[in-house]
């Protein structure tokens, strides 16, 4: 963008601008460690994903523009994992499905200008089919590894490889990285360590995301410049794909009667809650767009 361009779009004060980062890195944070979603899809919604890996894939390029502009979102995303550990994990202890409806609708708000950026390059059929093969697989591994797998005893290399996957659910949108560490029998570990700041959970899992993002944070990039429209709709499908695959992993199951009685919500009730936090979220999602378009969303390169 050259300075006459930018001289004609309205500019977003930076006191908002830092807040808005904040808040989305809060519910990038959340979504990160929240069952049955992706903090890479978060990222990708709400248009950080890009600048992420660019950044990454090149830290020596205006490294502290880049660092001031992400600062609020790693304290966006620090604050929203804390807040999980401690206050939204006893919500979803609860309500599960029915906050998870709030996180579908941000997707829900947002889908379409998602795919107005995936075409930003072009489209064609094979785009399409990109799309639609990756969602069906993601949801495939979803609705397959709905079972529990193992057990893993807690351990710096434990905390190290969960780190690990959970930076890679922010390189590869669409992959819940919670799902594993349930199956492998550590996510409620490691909401308890999280929540009690038990150090050795605390840096190991933070030395894992960091070195699993700095890993593929160049290779991702790479292929984006590469394959940018076969990229994006391959991410589009699993943002897709992971938010379809939701409803019969974690949704529907908290309709059946002993569900709804530890809830203590009837069928008609659940129903409600659902459908009010799904439009909360599209609502939430949508004004982000709204401000987004008025203040396009910024160049930090």
């Amino acid at each position: 963008m050259n300075n006459i361009e930018a001289n004609d779009k309205k500019t977003i004060n930076p006191v908002t601008s830092w807040i808005i980062r904040l808040v989305k890195g809060i519910i990038v944070g959340i979504g990160a460690i929240l069952p049955g979603l992706s903090g890479g899809v978060l990222a990708v919604i709400f248009g950080l994903y890009d600048p992420l890996l660019r950044f990454l894939a090149d830290l020596k390029t205006n490294f502290m523009k880049n660092v001031q502009f992400f600062i609020p979102v790693g304290i966006g995303a620090a604050i929203g994992i804390f807040l999980f550990a401690i206050v939204v994990e006893k919500a979803f202890g609860k309500y599960a499905a029915e906050f998870t409806c709030l996180f579908i609708g941000f997707v829900v708000g947002t889908f379409p200008s998602l795919y107005k950026t995936a075409g930003k390059q072009g489209r064609n059929a094979k785009d399409i089919v990109i799309m639609i093969l990756s969602a069906a697989g993601i949801a495939t591994l979803m609705l397959i590894g709905e079972q529990q797998l193992m057990n893993v005893n807690p351990s710096i290399a434990a905390w190290l490889g969960s780190g690990a996957l959970i930076g890679l659910g922010l390189i590869v949108p669409g992959m819940s990285p919670s799902n594993f560490l349930i199956y492998f029998g550590l996510y409620d570990k490691m909401a308890t360590g999280i929540k009690n700041l038990d150090m050795v959970v605390v840096i190991s899992l933070t030395i894992g995301v960091i070195a699993c993002v700095l890993l593929f944070a160049k290779l991702a990039a790479y292929l984006f410049r590469k394959h940018y429209s076969g990229m994006y709709h391959f991410i589009l499908g699993m943002v897709l794909g992971s938010s379809l695959a939701i409803f019969p992993v974690i949704i529907v199951p908290a309709f059946a009667p002993e569900q709804l009685a530890a809830t203590g919500l009837n069928f008609a009730g659940a129903l409600l809650f659902c459908v009010i936090l799904l439009i909360v979220g599209t609502i939430a999602s949508y004004l982000f767009s709204k401000v987004e378009e008025k203040y396009p969303r910024e160049e930090i390169f």
